[in-house]
């Protein structure tokens, strides 16, 4: 089958042709029909996040139809319609028991442990394919597993309440996704801190209030518009230590900060002043969980959820195109995501 595939650290994805994979009894194989591009996918190519064997076939956001199922499998079936969850768990050790995967003592991620979905076809156990409803597309299908459902994580992490502010600090597709679950949610305000002027007119139309950090200091924005007030949720979803800073700075007193972001940096705090004083927290956010999935699903087919066409970008399993859309990803892109389309 033909896969693109990262042989090289701080070199282009490589054109190869790989063995179907064999599946196991609890195992399905799926066609790949739409694979996203995620920017973490060009910090494995970059170096920046490490990856532990070579070569591997990136992609963790996966959506398409079952080519084969394990003999012990009962709920699938071939031909149905699935996306991916990319986290591979045991699902009996102590996190696992507690429903919280993304700390399993043996998990996976798909696409960075182990391969992922830039390729015709992909192997993954049973339990991490979930049904797709025939309303919601491949390419959307596969995005919303990986920024959508993190958009999720992050807000139920921070115990958002309906009625409650939020400043959202990036707008690519965790953002994006962020900002229509806030709706959802039945928020107040929402603020949407960018750079990118296509991405904050694009906030405006869907109801946020943009704050352009290039303009100015986007705290203090921020308590302008809210008349001093601060706002009750910040998400960090940029990984700067800078934005992290930001986030917890505009916080009402008993406000919540989630850091979505993945940064190397440190981030300097005056815990009485900044935190204690007004009794802020600072929220770690890692990725989201298998349980959070099916009301994803329903946001999404219900319509509360939506990509619309001109939010994405589409390339073949070509490695030049997907190189190429990994080199966008060091900028600032104005769409939301690019999504492989299977042929």
């Amino acid at each position: 089958m033909k896969a693109v595939r990262l042989a090289q650290i701080g070199r282009p994805l490589e054109q190869s042709e790989i063995a179907i994979p064999e599946i196991g009894s609890r195992d399905v194989l799926i066609r790949v029909a739409a694979a996203g591009i995620c920017h973490s996918d060009e910090h494995y190519r970059a170096g920046i996040s490490k990856i532990d064997r070579l070569p591997l076939t990136l992609g963790h956001e996966v959506a398409g139809r079952l080519e084969d199922v394990g003999s012990n499998v009962t709920h699938l079936s071939v031909g149905d319609r699935v996306c991916v969850h990319y986290l591979v768990h045991c699902g009996s050790c102590e996190f696992c028991m507690r429903g919280l995967e993304q700390f399993c003592r043996s998990g996976q991620m798909i696409g960075k442990h182990r391969d992922g979905g830039y390729a015709e076809f992909i192997k993954v156990p049973s339990a991490n394919a979930f049904p797709l409803p025939d309303e919601i597309s491949f390419e959307v299908g596969a995005i919303m597993m990986c920024s959508s459902a993190t958009a999720l994580h992050a807000l139920k992490k921070s115990r958002f309440q309906p009625n409650e502010s939020v400043a959202i600090f990036g707008f690519g597709g965790l953002g994006f996704s962020a900002l229509q679950l806030a709706r959802a949610f039945n928020c107040r305000d929402v603020y949407v801190v960018e750079i990118n002027p296509a991405k904050l007119a694009s906030a405006a139309r869907m109801g946020a209030v943009p704050i352009d950090a290039k303009s100015g200091d986007p705290v203090q924005q921020i308590k302008e518009a809210t008349g001093g007030k601060g706002v009750d949720v910040a998400l960090e979803l940029i990984g700067s230590a800078k934005t992290m800073r930001q986030a917890v700075l505009c916080l009402t007193p008993l406000g919540r900060a989630a850091l979505v972001g993945l940064t190397a940096e440190s981030m300097a705090i005056h815990p009485y002043t900044e935190v204690i004083n007004k009794e802020a927290e600072i929220i770690g956010v890692s990725d989201h969980l298998a349980t959070e999935i099916p009301a994803l699903i329903e946001f999404v087919r219900s319509g509360k959820l939506q990509f619309p066409a001109e939010t994405l970008r589409v390339v073949d399993l070509d490695a030049g195109q997907i190189n190429a859309a990994l080199d966008a990803l060091q900028h600032s892109i104005d769409h939301v995501r690019t999504v492989i389309v299977g042929k």
